[in-house]
């Protein structure tokens, strides 16, 4: 058995614990908060038979009330640890921890979140981490603030030194301005343990407003494997980008010098809000956890072959499929609202 290096831990690598941040009436998700718990319940529910899930709730009675949901759903209520934060919105991946290894010992590192380069407020959001960890939540596992803007959803770790990104995301003057390509490479290096960064520079989503996050497109599935978000349909206004995304994930190379293995996904048929503008519905939003993988569905005929694809990448866990509806309405899907908190992070008991 070998020992992980250093750096960013891969999505599959043994878990001990997602993070939620529970959606509630105060965040844009008022219009619909019946339909979107329940899609949540359903997240937590199938998370909670194979670890144990945070999950950030506003004040007692809402966690009380989260807990009644998740075990309606059918989760263990004692894998269900509820922590107290104000929040702006639900997107977990981007405003929970990141977590890297530093001498074989995990590292939380808390950057900073400003609502995807300022679109959005997330005061609120960006304090999360802090309140929770100051609940408990992280017991003996160190966390570092770091002033760099980043999110979880715009990188993409082979647990070896690689990371894949976005140029579009990352080099947005609305996160960072000033920092140039070699500069974030320099702090990837820095606080991720990156070796190498792969910039795609093609590739997005219509109704995408994160500026091209990677976990929107391209995803490692294991370290010599990449699964990405295609377009067969040339009459789509998508297919052009997939398209050369598609070729320059064919360039790219493992650091031995080897092709990845690519695994294309299928792309549901648009998904429209209520203004008759598209939602950036795909595939590539999976959640890698314990002994399973969730994929988004959008109640469509690609959703089967999407679950067959991940299948394959995946042969030794199962396969689930949550309607993700709910979540594309508001612009993000599965992988967003939840954070991955690796082996030894989240203690043993509360």
């Amino acid at each position: 058995m070998t020992t992980a290096p250093d750096g960013l831990l891969p999505e599959w690598a043994p878990q001990s614990g997602v993070l939620l941040t529970w959606p509630h009436e105060g965040t844009d998700w008022r219009d619909q908060l019946v339909d979107a718990e329940a899609c949540f319940a359903h997240i937590a529910g199938e998370l909670a038979r194979r670890t144990t899930v945070l999950v950030v709730c506003r004040d007692a009675g809402h966690a009380e009330h989260v807990r009644r949901a998740i075990a309606t759903a059918g989760g263990d209520p004692r894998r269900v640890r509820a922590y107290r934060a104000p929040s702006n919105d639900t997107w977990a991946r981007d405003h929970g921890p990141l977590t890297v290894l530093r001498g074989g010992r995990p590292v939380l590192l808390d950057f900073r979140f400003n609502g995807w380069g300022g679109k959005y407020a997330a005061d609120l959001d960006d304090g999360i981490t802090r309140a929770i960890a100051a609940q408990g939540a992280f017991v003996g596992t160190p966390l570092e603030s770091v002033e760099l803007v980043l999110e979880g959803g715009s990188v993409e770790s082979d647990g070896r030194g690689t990371v894949l990104t976005t140029r579009r995301c990352l080099l947005s003057p609305g996160r960072n301005p000033g920092l140039a390509a070699t500069d974030v490479e320099a702090a990837l290096a820095r606080w991720l343990g990156a070796r190498r960064v792969l910039w795609l520079e093609h590739g997005a989503l219509d109704g995408d407003d994160t500026d091209g996050h990677v976990d929107t497109l391209a995803r490692f599935c294991d370290a010599g494997t990449i699964a990405y978000q295609a377009c067969d349909d040339p009459r789509d206004p998508q297919h052009a980008g997939l398209a050369e995304m598609a070729r320059e994930l064919s360039a790219l190379r493992r650091p031995d010098g080897r092709p990845y293995a690519l695994v294309p996904l299928p792309l549901p048929a648009p998904v429209w809000d209520a203004d008759g503008r598209r939602l950036p519905a795909g595939y590539a939003n999976f959640l890698i956890t314990n002994d399973a993988v969730l994929v988004p569905g959008y109640n469509d005929a690609a959703d089967g072959r999407a679950r067959q694809a991940l299948a394959r990448c995946f042969p030794d866990r199962e396969i689930v499929t949550v309607d993700c509806r709910p979540l594309v309405r508001e612009y993000g899907s599965l992988h967003c609202v939840a954070m991955q908190l690796p082996a030894g992070v989240v203690p043993a008991e509360a």
